[in-house]
C-alpha cells in the first residue's frame, strides 16, 4: 500500500496537504519548524545525511514523496556527510552552482533512484489550481490584457535562463522581474518606485518557466500576494491556468474583491 511523505518547507502548503492526507509522514529539516500539523508523524532530517533520510522513509513504509513549501539552499558541512551524501556530493555541488531547476532535477533524481515516486502537490490536492477564467474582480481592460501579454513574453524569454516566475508590467513598462527574493519582495519594490517612474494600473503575471518540473517547483500565489499587489497599485493578477498553486483561494478572492483587483486564470 502506498504511503506519502511530505518534504515540508515553509508556508501554508504543507498544512493543505496534511488536511487531504492526514496519514502522511512529515519530513522537516528544521527542528524548530512551526508549520507542521498537530499530531502528525514527523521525521527530522539533515541535508548532510541523505542515507539516514532515505532509510527512515523506507522504514516508515513511504513509497511516494511530495515537496511542499519553500526550502532555502543549505550550507553544507562535508565533515558531516554520510556515505550516501558523499556519493551524491559531486552532482549536488555542481547543481548548487547552477540555477534552481538544475538543483531540483538532481534532488528529484536522487529520490527516484532510491525507488520513491515524486508527486506534485496539485496532483494530491487538485483544487490548489484553477482553470482559465476570472475568479474575482472586473473584466480586464484592453490595456490590462496587453500588459499580461507582454509579461508572458518576458517570462517565456527569461525562463531558459532560470530567472523568476513572475513579472509586473504597467502600461507596457516592465516594473519588476521576480528573482531569488520572491514575488512579495518584487511587489514591495514596485510599491516603493517613485511616482515619476510610475504609471497607473498594471498587472502581476505568475507562470512557470518553460520546461519547469511542476511536481517540485510549481509557482504559488496566496492572500499576502493579493494584498501586496493592491499596495503596489496594480489592477490585477493573472496566472497560468492549472499551473500555479493558489494557497487559500477563498481568502485570495475576498481580498481581491475588497481591493478592486481582478484574478484571472490564463492559458499560458
Amino acid at each position: 500500500m502506498a504511503r506519502l511523505a511530505v518534504i515540508a518547507g515553509g508556508g501554508a502548503l504543507p498544512a493543505r496537504i496534511a488536511a487531504a492526507h492526514p496519514d502522511a509522514l512529515f519530513v522537516t529539516f528544521d527542528p524548530q519548524a512551526g508549520n507542521l500539523p498537530d499530531g502528525a508523524e514527523v521525521l527530522h532530517a539533515s541535508f548532510e545525511r541523505a542515507g539516514a533520510l532515505f532509510a527512515g522513509l523506507k522504514a516508515a513504509g513511504v513509497t511516494e514523496v511530495v515537496f511542499a513549501g519553500g526550502l532555502t539552499r543549505p550550507k553544507l558541512n562535508p565533515l558531516r556527510f554520510d556515505a550516501k551524501t558523499m556519493a551524491l556530493a559531486p552532482a549536488v555541488m555542481a547543481a548548487l552552482k547552477a540555477g534552481d531547476d538544475g538543483l531540483l532535477r538532481t534532488v528529484v533524481g536522487a529520490f527516484e533512484t532510491e525507488g520513491f515516486a515524486v508527486r506534485g502537490a496539485a496532483d494530491l490536492v487538485p483544487d490548489l489550481t484553477a482553470p482559465a477564467g476570472r475568479l474575482a474582480g472586473r473584466a480586464p481592460a484592453k490595456a490590462d490584457l496587453a500588459d499580461i501579454d507582454r509579461a508572458v513574453t518576458i517570462l517565456t524569454t527569461l525562463g531558459p535562463l532560470d530567472i523568476g516566475q513572475g513579472a509586473v508590467v504597467v502600461q507596457g513598462l516592465v516594473m519588476g522581474i521576480e528573482t531569488v527574493q520572491g514575488t512579495d519582495a518584487m511587489l514591495d519594490f514596485v510599491a516603493g518606485t517613485r511616482a515619476r517612474f510610475r504609471r497607473d494600473g498594471g498587472v502581476l503575471v505568475k507562470a512557470p518557466k518553460p520546461g519547469q518540473d511542476l511536481r517540485v517547483d510549481m509557482p504559488a500565489l496566496g492572500p499576502q500576494t493579493v494584498t501586496a499587489a493592491a499596495e503596489a497599485g496594480l489592477n490585477g493578477i493573472a496566472f497560468a491556468a492549472g499551473r500555479v498553486l493558489l494557497l487559500d483561494r477563498d481568502e485570495m478572492i475576498v481580498r481581491a474583491q475588497a481591493a478592486g483587483l481582478f484574478l484571472l486564470g490564463q492559458e499560458v
